[in-house]
């Protein structure tokens, strides 16, 4: 299959499933999406029972030449992560900056740290041989909230301003934060040795602090070329410059490219930034970036729904994944909690952003991505099925459930919507 057909089969299946759930399920189209193709899937192994041959096996070919970590690490992430960054009020989050810093750096590094010595726990239990160094893979995979859902979800929410920054800050830039803790774990499972948080300085500093530098001179020098441009086409291909040089850049670099093009996006998204842009440029470029992140965001929650096709089902594994599940809910609570004690203390809004932040924490494309790109061993399946247990219960159970949460402790008058 070309590249093209593989693009319009998923793009078809994403418009397909998209009006369905227009219709029928009326549900947040991303979450609507991936039931859908969920049901899809299940329609297939259940088909393949029934018809052996009957085109599972094709399904799963399908997906091979997909290679989610490349297409989405590689490829949409960029854009993904930069138009959600321009829709962050960023006076709102420099308000918060302390708590989004606290959150992305040291909440990141204590839910890695937890859920992995958890799960070691656990797989000692059910006897299935996974060293602590694994463990860490695990947790460095499961430790970032991913900003492609939650930034979708804080759309529909209608959360006060500073606490969607606070939630989005937070979600933006762990993503990064975990992939480099991703990254020198899996060189510790790998290739031997033990797992020393002091390993992690050196590629943490390079990584995170090139990256915000890069994005930042990045937006600075496409702050010229947008006071030099008159024609709202000129503003949105410097835009388009800007998201896609500064992550390749920092690949090429290897700083943190998804930390690159946040960065660069709250750059362009700044009132510095919009008052140089022209009267066209501030509605056109918004509603460019929004229509970009609906249609990838479309076609990223087919990807995942079908990919159920990849798991192995074994006893053990199910038993696994049925445990990683609450654990990660309360992994999050404690490393969001012990992140932010010092700012908040007591009080109702601490009990209201606690529980915002940590039901709030949505696992999505990138968590799936970084747990297929693991080699081929005996750990592959088995992180796989609980990577992928513990993503679609936070993008099905707890994004559903968000609404009822939130007005519980924001009501429809203080986030002034009603929307579902």
């Amino acid at each position: 299959m070309t590249p093209l057909a593989l693009f319009a089969l998923v793009m078809t299946l994403a418009a397909v499933f998209a009006l369905l759930n227009d219709r029928l399920l009326r549900l947040p189209m991303s979450i609507g999406i991936m039931i859908l193709a969920l049901l899809a899937s299940g329609g297939l192994m259940l088909a393949d029972t029934v018809l052996p041959g009957s085109g599972l096996g094709h399904a799963r070919a399908v997906l091979t030449q997909i290679d989610l970590p490349h297409t989405l690490l590689d490829g949409l992430l960029v854009f993904l992560l930069f138009a959600g960054a321009q829709a962050v009020d960023t006076r709102d989050l420099w308000g918060r900056r302390f708590s989004v810093l606290a959150l992305a750096i040291l909440g990141t590094l204590l839910a890695v740290l937890l859920f992995a010595g958890a799960m070691w726990g656990v797989f000692g239990l059910l006897s299935l041989p996974v060293s602590f160094a694994w463990c860490m893979v695990l947790g460095a995979i499961l430790a970032p909230t991913d900003p492609v859902s939650v930034v979708g979800m804080l759309r529909r929410l209608g959360l006060p301003g500073p606490l969607q920054a606070l939630f989005a800050g937070e979600s933006l830039f762990n993503d990064g934060v975990g992939v480099v803790i991703f990254t020198v774990a899996l060189g510790i499972a790998t290739q031997g040795g033990s797992v020393h948080v002091a390993g992690l300085a050196e590629p943490f500093g390079w990584e995170v602090g090139g990256g915000l530098l890069l994005g930042l001179v990045g937006g600075g020098v496409s702050l010229l070329g947008l006071r030099a441009a008159r024609d709202p086409h000129v503003e949105l291909l410097i835009s388009l410059a800007l998201a896609t040089s500064v992550y390749s850049l920092a690949a090429a670099f290897g700083m943190s490219g998804p930390i690159a093009a946040v960065t660069a996006g709250l750059a362009m998204g700044t009132p510095t930034a919009q008052a140089a842009l022209t009267p066209e440029g501030r509605s056109e470029i918004p509603a460019f970036w929004g229509l970009v992140d609906e249609v990838l965001n479309a076609l990223l929650f087919v990807v995942i729904g079908f990919q159920v096709l990849a798991l192995s089902f074994h006893w053990p594994f199910v038993w696994a994944a049925a445990v990683a599940v609450p654990l990660s809910v309360l992994v999050r609570g404690a490393s969001v909690l012990l992140a932010t004690l010092p700012l908040y203390l007591v009080g109702r809004e601490a009990m209201g952003v606690l529980a915002v932040l940590t039901w709030g924490g949505l696992r999505g494309g990138i968590s799936l991505a970084l747990v297929l790109s693991l080699p081929a061993g005996p750990e592959h399946d088995l992180l796989l099925c609980v990577c992928y247990s513990v993503i679609t219960f936070t993008i099905l159970v707890q994004g559903l459930s968000m609404q009822p949460l939130v007005r519980a402790f924001y009501p429809v008058s203080q986030t002034g919507s009603k929307e579902g």
